[in-house]
């Protein structure tokens, strides 16, 4: 069934684990990330539709194919807008029906996102939806989809972290603490004095994007941090695009159809690993 994530994060950050937020553009990612859920024991999971998507698939096709696909498994799923920065677009999705919204203000001067943000959270929270907000900046990495190149870190500050939970109401909210969006091009380096003073400061739950290529061991020690959101999209995408293009080598080519039967067990492939190191601390 589809749900806000309210109830799914409270209850990881109480348990000190993390839901994972997996990036899904076309019927097969959804199935992909809803077969991985399963199998793996009827974990929560947040599909994340990212604005920059919507050229795949429209805000009200998004809604309700995930709503369909959810009905069938008896498993929490949330239908996210990922990272927008158009307000128009956020209050839209909130009115086809998903359950929680990510209003993407951190290119924005401090006080108007923080303006922008708590609009948002007023006419959200009325519709019974879940607010993710974002505060530092992300820089982009290899293979990025979501960042450009222009990115650059900015680390969250804990003192205005607080202030802006304060007037804003969020109900999440994303930190900058050395991750990436993409792929890393070194060893991560994971600013988690940074996160512990902000998990001090907040007490609720933190959203961690660019969860793709961070190793086991710092997962944990984040989701220990008061992390309770992992965002993961390119490894998914990278994984089943070399995969599939070992597909089209052969003399042979596959049908269509058999090539996405084979791009949700790919997605799943990546759903699963990270479901593990999500949940086992």
């Amino acid at each position: 069934m589809l749900v806000n994530f309210n109830e799914m994060l409270s209850r990881a950050y109480r348990e000190k684990r993390a839901v994972g937020s997996f990036n899904v553009y076309n019927y097969e990612t959804m199935r992909g990330v809803l077969d991985a859920a399963v199998e793996m024991g009827a974990k929560p999971v947040i599909l994340a539709f990212g604005a920059k998507y919507l050229e795949n698939m429209s805000l009200q096709d998004a809604y309700s194919m995930a709503l369909s696909l959810s009905r069938q498994r008896d498993i929490p799923v949330c239908l996210h807008l990922d990272h927008c920065s158009d307000l128009d677009v956020v209050f839209q999705a909130i009115r086809e029906g998903f359950g929680s919204v990510m209003y993407d203000g951190s290119g924005l001067p401090f006080e108007e996102n923080m303006a922008n943000t708590e609009l948002v959270c007023r006419f959200a929270h009325a519709c019974g939806v879940s607010v993710e907000a974002e505060l530092g900046s992300i820089a982009a990495g290899e293979a990025s989809h979501e960042g450009s190149a222009d990115d650059r870190e900015v680390y969250t500050d804990p003192a205005s972290a607080r202030e802006f939970v304060a007037r804003t109401g969020v109900d999440a909210l994303a930190v900058s603490i050395g991750t990436v969006h993409g792929l890393y091009k070194g060893v991560p380096n994971i600013r988690l004095d940074i996160l512990e003073e902000i998990n001090e400061a907040l007490k609720k739950p933190l959203v961690l994007h660019g969860g793709s290529g961070i190793p086991e061991k710092t997962i944990h020690a984040c989701i220990r941090g008061g992390v309770s959101k992992i965002n993961v999209n390119t490894e998914m995408s990278s994984h089943a695009v070399s995969e599939l293009s070992k597909r089209l080598e052969g003399p042979k080519l596959p049908h269509l159809s058999v090539l996405s039967l084979e791009e949700r067990s790919f997605i799943s492939d990546v759903v699963k690993k990270y479901i593990r190191f999500f949940e086992v601390l």
